[in-house]
């Protein structure tokens, strides 16, 4: 069964003969790199010569990770997804820019003796996708854009996202009917004391994000808890927060400086459920309702 779509046409993939490439009944090409992964993101779809995290900005995300400063959420987010998805049937799991794979690997591990898995990852990072392939033979990565998923329809039981971008038309439509879309994004008070360093009035979070179109809400956890990393560790996380830019080099270095610093990690978890036969307006027709 083919589970790509070609992201020229929409029309499905298939592996050909060689084992090499992939193509389409159009006869658009796409070859398997060596690492094992498919890049499905053309040029025109691109809006940088190498779109996503640097290798600098990877290799800082790797150190953290790796550290387990993020475990507990992480084997939260495998608990989560164990107690509701039933252990007898092969799930498919689409990890949404999945980076290097430190989550999907987590879940394997977690996963492998409860319930078979057919994992799938996708990032626009060419560099991520390469190491994670390197590091998980067994699952399929993507280099491709979370706003053009190169799926084919309804093919997924559960959308992992864990801080990474969305577009609310393309979960509905690589989820099954009734598919599971589980959310991780940033409590109240996360990373607060990084947060102090930067803003002078500090606003928390909203404790219940917003859900995606055609969702609906069916389990919600929050995870707290402190971490302590060293001073490379602490530029490390800040580099993987949307208010990174806003930290300049005093900053950088105020951070940089302190002995010991003591960081408050906040996490909501969503577990949401498509709403069957779910079609939801496109930002171009929510535009014209409005108007």
């Amino acid at each position: 069964m083919t589970y790509y779509q070609c992201p020229l046409c929409a029309t499905p993939l298939t592996l050909q003969p060689t084992g090499k490439h992939y193509a389409c009944q159009n006869q658009h090409h796409f070859d398997v790199a060596k690492e094992g992964y498919l890049n499905l993101l053309p040029v025109q779809h691109k809006h940088s010569l190498e779109p996503g995290d640097s290798k600098q900005m990877l290799q800082a995300r790797r150190g953290f990770l790796e550290a387990g400063y993020y475990a507990k959420m992480a084997e939260s987010v495998a608990m989560m997804i164990a107690a509701h998805c039933p252990s007898h049937q092969n799930l498919r799991l689409l990890d949404l820019g999945c980076g290097e794979g430190y989550y999907s690997r987590g879940l394997a591990r977690f996963m492998e003796e409860q319930t078979p898995v057919e994992l799938h990852g996708v990032d626009i990072a060419k560099f991520a996708i390469a190491a994670a392939a390197k590091k998980q033979s067994n699952a399929r990565f993507v280099v491709a854009s979370t706003s053009r998923l190169p799926y084919v329809d309804h093919y997924f039981d559960l959308v992992l996202r864990v801080f990474a971008p969305s577009n609310a038309l393309e979960l509905n439509r690589v989820l099954k009917p009734s598919g599971l879309l589980l959310t991780v994004t940033p409590g109240p008070r996360h990373l607060w004391q990084l947060k102090e360093f930067i803003y002078t009035d500090v606003k928390e979070h909203t404790l219940e994000p917003e859900l995606a179109d055609g969702f609906v809400r069916i389990a919600t956890e929050r995870i707290q808890y402190q971490i302590t990393p060293n001073p490379e560790q602490r530029l490390a996380l800040l580099q993987m927060t949307p208010f990174a830019w806003r930290a300049n080099v005093q900053v950088q270095q105020s951070i940089q400086s302190l002995a010991e610093l003591t960081i408050d990690v906040d996490f909501n978890l969503t577990l949401a459920k498509r709403l069957e036969n779910s079609q939801p307006i496109s930002p171009a027709a929510k535009k014209e309702v409005d108007e």
